[in-house]
């Protein structure tokens, strides 16, 4: 399958006034095409950090990453936002829609910034969203739909470009139990689909549903573990 993520010691740190916080230290990673993988860690281990940088949000202060052939470690603000919107697909706990416009126009958002037609957009969009069991919703605005639905047509959002990777930070932090594990049935369909898939999460019964976990503590690797799916 081949990878689509290689990092090769990942530092970052950030300047607190005259101190310097050593958040990642030498974080090597690879992560094959197809894989769906969990990553864990108390607060403050570095997972946000590690996920802001894996999402293209963040440089790293040294180290290399390797996003499906291009180093992105070199790359300039408006680089990144480019790649950013063709290779990643993201997934809030907030669900970050807007709040006026559509399931079907929140959808189709990251397309108008990929240059796509207005046609190309919608027809696009509609699919997204009878994929994501959304079919008879997609001219209900954020309001009009339950914390399930709208984390939905954030999912849809997230693979209306065909990014090669889904990243889902927390996605079931807002959510009750049994809608929770719809959407993480719906990650696992993305999954099964051929859809790379990395989540953040705190929570066990999500990671579980992953393939890999990797666990931080203090900015570096503690575990790197394959889960018996």
């Amino acid at each position: 399958m081949g990878n689509v993520i290689e990092i090769r010691e990942i530092v970052r740190n950030f300047q607190l006034g005259q101190e310097t916080v050593h958040v990642l230290k030498n974080i090597d990673l690879d992560i094959e095409r197809g894989e769906y993988m969990a990553i864990m860690g108390p607060s403050g281990s570095g997972k946000s950090t590690l996920m802001n940088l894996l999402g293209c949000l963040d440089t790293p202060t040294s180290g290399s990453y390797i996003l499906n052939g291009n180093d992105v470690s070199k790359m300039t603000d408006d680089e990144l936002a480019e790649i950013r919107n063709r290779e990643i697909g993201f997934v809030f706990q907030t669900f970050n829609l807007l709040p006026r416009t559509t399931a079907l126009e929140n959808v189709a958002l990251p397309m108008v910034y990929a240059g796509a037609s207005k046609k190309e957009r919608t027809l696009r969009a509609e699919e997204v969203l009878s994929d994501v069991g959304l079919a008879d919703r997609m001219d209900h605005k954020p309001n009009q739909l339950s914390g399930g639905q709208r984390q939905r047509v954030a999912v849809g959002r997230a693979l209306v470009n065909k990014p090669s990777i889904i990243l889902a930070d927390e996605p079931t932090g807002n959510l009750d139990s049994k809608t929770s594990l719809e959407i993480m049935q719906l990650f696992d369909a993305i999954h099964k689909a051929g859809n790379t898939v990395i989540l953040v999460t705190h929570e066990e019964e999500v990671a579980a549903h992953a393939h890999r976990v990797i666990r931080l503590r203090d900015g570096m690797i503690e575990s790197d573990t394959r889960n018996s799916i």
